[in-house]
């Protein structure tokens, strides 16, 4: 990959991904910290790619799988994701169900799909702007681990709600493979490096001129 050369890459400078020292290349590792040093995060997509697989491969057992279980006076109740929100809602909790709804189900499809979408853009090139579409990462990196309120939900209530055999609350199998979801894709998120979209970006711009 060529890179232009008003850039630091072009100059032939590495900033080092431990102390963030700007190096140039040929030394192989950071004098400062000892990092090893590379222009842009080795295999990006491909790891990207690999991690948003797994997340999708989780999230549907976390969806279709109960999430919890609750045991009052010898009946058992599995509960999914979406069938807790709909029990909130029948409930009249529309807060709470509006909370676990937007951040178990629409934050962590929508981190899958603008993973997606950026990988694809980095690969095949798209009209969108550069600043937009780093400015949508940014954002998924950031809203990405509020997604496990569903988890902590479950959690506090096994805690708190024991109350004598009386009433007893459960994590299911669905919790484990949320937790899944929500790691690896925070993972995906670090693996993705978004100087790859400036880098197709000049690539595109420098074939225009050719």
């Amino acid at each position: 990959m060529t890179f232009p050369a008003d850039s630091a890459a072009g100059a032939g400078l590495a900033v080092c991904h431990g102390c963030y020292r700007a190096t140039p290349v040929e030394a192989g590792q950071c004098p400062r910290c000892g990092s090893a040093l590379h222009l842009r995060t080795p295999q990006s997509l491909q790891r990207t790619l690999a991690l948003l697989f797994t997340a999708t491969l989780l999230y549907i057992p976390a969806n279709a799988l109960p999430i919890m279980t609750t045991d009052q006076l010898g009946s058992s109740l599995d509960s999914t994701i979406l069938g807790g929100v709909i029990l909130l809602v029948q409930y009249g909790s529309y807060p709470v169900a509006t909370v676990i709804f937007v951040a178990s189900v629409m934050v962590p499809i929508g981190k899958l799909v603008a993973l997606y979408w950026l990988c694809f853009t980095v690969h095949r090139g798209h009209p969108t702007s550069m600043r937009q579409r780093t400015v949508l990462y940014r954002v998924t990196e950031l809203i990405g681990r509020w997604s496990m309120v569903d988890v902590f939900v479950v959690t506090i209530l096994v805690g708190l709600i024991q109350l004598g055999g009386l009433l007893v609350i459960r994590p299911g199998v669905a919790s484990l493979a949320f937790a899944g979801v929500v790691i690896v894709t925070m993972l995906a998120a670090e693996t993705f490096d978004p100087r790859l979209i400036w880098d197709r970006a000049s690539e595109e711009a420098r074939s225009d001129d050719g």
